[in-house]
């Protein structure tokens, strides 16, 4: 039964390595592919029990009003290429807004296979204002624990993407227009666009989210106007299960666990086509 539409897809692509490629060549390839601004989240249905199909995102969006912050980790994955010959593309960041209006202020890791070549990046993005924008000073490799924050303040956007494995960090700031701040999220998401349709994903096996599985404290936490911890500690009416489904044959691509009992951490699971 579909109980609402569900509104933005705010974006990211992780790309773990299955032999870290240092040709130039194949990164301007894959740093072509994701010079692109990501749609609004891609609605199919919202369950009974709340849980939700998407057609490019996976993980948990948390509702309220007037959020402040979210932060979240995760180890990055390492990735396979299903095909030699195509681009395949993942991303996983955390964000706010996106889940039920149309503007995304969002900072997480990109990875991805150019005819059989991986790359990761780190990046940021305000959509619709612009496009992605990767952060060249911090380098991403599978298995790197990776925290990122989006604060609200003043007006002003806060955003800052830390690998805590190497101890790069990179913060910026900017403005947004009709922003709501009514939702953050922890996502794994496949990019738009080829055509009208998102990116295939690589193979990235299963990502981990969260305090329990990188050990980083405060993350997945969010701030609203009414309620500050973790996401699965938001009422159980605002948390919500996002698996992500094929368009247009809805046979599930990713799905995330259940949360871990301290309400921080969750999993998403690559499912083979």
């Amino acid at each position: 039964m579909v109980l609402r539409r569900l509104a933005v897809f705010g974006a990211l692509a992780i790309l773990p390595a299955v032999a870290q490629v240092s040709d130039t060549s194949a990164k301007a390839a894959l740093l072509k592919a994701f010079q692109l601004q990501h749609a609004p989240m891609r609605f199919v249905v919202q369950h009974e029990d709340g849980s939700v199909e998407s057609y490019n995102w996976s993980g948990y969006a948390v509702t309220g009003t007037s959020f402040t912050s979210a932060e979240g980790s995760w180890i990055e994955p390492n990735i396979t290429c299903n095909s030699s010959s195509d681009t395949e593309l993942a991303a996983f960041w955390v964000g706010l807004d996106g889940y039920n209006d149309n503007t995304v202020e969002q900072t997480g890791t990109l990875a991805g296979c150019v005819n059989g070549s991986i790359e990761h990046i780190a990046w940021y993005e305000f959509y619709p204002k612009e496009a992605i924008v990767e952060i060249p000073s911090v380098t991403v490799n599978p298995g790197d624990k990776i925290s990122t924050s989006v604060k609200y303040s003043l007006k002003k956007f806060t955003l800052t993407i830390t690998n805590e494995t190497t101890g790069k960090k990179y913060t910026t700031r900017g403005t947004q227009s009709g922003t709501q701040r009514a939702s953050a999220e922890w996502i794994a998401e496949a990019p738009c666009c080829v055509g009208s349709n998102v990116y295939p994903l690589p193979n990235f096996g299963t990502a981990l989210f969260g305090t329990d599985n990188t050990g980083i404290t405060g993350t997945n936490y969010a701030k609203d106007k009414s309620h500050s911890g973790a996401f699965n500690t938001f009422p159980s009416a605002d948390v919500f299960a996002i698996t992500m489904v094929n368009d247009p044959t809805l046979a599930t691509e990713a799905s995330p666990s259940a949360p871990s009992s301290d309400g921080t951490s969750f999993s998403v699971q690559w499912v083979s086509p």
